[in-house]
């Protein structure tokens, strides 16, 4: 098959060697799909949005193609040119059958516009339980809500984390979804648990890292590290989160880290802890677990955590203060935890069974673009 990913941020996970970026969950799930796509013989693009010098450049096998650079334009112009004309420009380069993307954004629109215009087909994947619904959407303005929710009407296919986020779609946009879980790369080599808590996200304030800071203060003998980096609108929160950090001795904030580098933290950490209000399925949950790193969170996605003691889901701060400091002070219970968030990674999440409903999706789009093509080419020869 022929697939394009689209994914704006794609490009510090596929190439390492840009340094530091703000990471998010969407651009590690969509290079570790590209990457099995290319693996079993399918071809493989995908359009970013970048400053980067690899435009058109080939990376393990994926053709990487720049829609634009993220701080060319015009104010209120650019989003026209270079950013609709930039992206639609990459997509036709790309010259994909079946086109994917993923999380809430105007791009949603965008893309189902151009596979509507150019008989393309569109996957469309959620990637936090606000991309299902309209009133909690995080996305700042109006013109890019309506663009998404047309994209997200357009989709050809879509594809949910849980089922929680199924039964949000059909409530909110009356599609119906595939449930379709989330890869996650081999552990690195084992590491030494020389962090007692690992914090990891993006500086935003849906992730709540006022609650990282009153957890370093709660609990002083706690080493706790945190790893994440600024996000555009919210930079000043980054900065605040940085300085106050810096007043806490038990938190080592390292601002914003490699996709390898951070992904070299889990294998560190006891525990890892999620203060987020509002989340998909954490990228950084199947990390830690697959690296025996526990999970102290506010959100357990239908229910895996209780489910499969795979951590403990809490309710509020002083939950989690005592929840760490419980699990931090009994090293077995600690290492049985650890050793069942191992398991149940082997069990639930080998590659062939997360990639099936990926592949189904796409086989039955492709099918069926196929059999449009040739009922077209039919129709042109009769014609002619």
């Amino acid at each position: 098959m022929n697939i394009c990913l689209l994914g704006l941020d794609n490009l510090p996970v596929l190439a390492p060697e840009l340094g530091a970026h703000a990471i998010g969950g969407e651009s590690v799930q969509q290079t570790l799909l590209a990457r099995a796509l290319v693996r079993r013989g399918h071809e493989v693009s995908m359009v970013t949005a970048d400053d980067s010098p690899l435009q058109a450049a080939v990376r393990e096998g994926i053709r990487v193609h720049r829609a634009y650079r993220p701080a060319a334009g015009l104010p209120l112009l650019r989003f026209i040119h270079p950013r609709w004309t930039g992206l639609w420009s990459a997509l036709r380069r790309a010259d994909a059958r079946i086109y994917y993307t993923s999380c809430a954004g105007m791009h949603v629109g965008l893309l189902a516009l151009f596979c509507a215009r150019h008989g393309r087909r569109l996957v469309f994947r959620c990637a936090s339980d606000a991309d299902c619904d309209p009133a909690r959407l995080l996305i700042r303005y109006a013109r890019d809500r309506w663009l998404y929710r047309y994209g997200v009407r357009r989709a050809d296919a879509i594809l949910a984390q849980t089922a929680v986020q199924t039964h949000l779609l059909l409530r909110h946009f009356g599609r119906a979804a595939r449930l379709a879980g989330m890869l996650v790369d081999p552990p690195p080599a084992a590491a030494a648990r020389d962090i007692d808590v690992l914090w990891i996200g993006n500086l935003r304030q849906v992730k709540r890292p006022d609650r990282l800071l009153a957890l370093a203060a709660a609990l002083p003998d706690v080493a706790i590290h945190a790893v994440g980096g600024p996000v555009p609108d919210e930079t000043q929160l980054y900065e605040r989160v940085r300085r106050a950090a810096a007043q806490h001795p038990n938190l080592t904030f390292h601002g914003p880290l490699s996709y390898r580098d951070a992904n070299a933290m889990y294998g560190r950490a006891r525990l890892l802890v999620n203060t987020s209000d509002l989340e998909g399925f954490p990228n950084a949950y199947l990390q830690a677990w697959m690296q025996g790193v526990p999970v102290v969170g506010f959100s357990d996605p239908d229910g895996v955590i209780g489910r499969g003691a795979l951590g403990v889901r809490v309710g509020s701060m002083h939950d989690m203060h005592a929840a760490v400091r419980r699990l931090l002070g009994e090293p077995s219970a600690l290492a049985a935890i650890s050793a069942r968030c191992r398991d149940y990674m082997a069990r639930e999440y080998a590659e062939e069974r997360i990639l099936a409903p990926y592949l189904a999706s796409f086989d039955e789009l492709d099918r069926d673009a196929a059999g449009t093509a040739r009922l077209q080419a039919a129709s042109e020869g009769h014609r002619g």
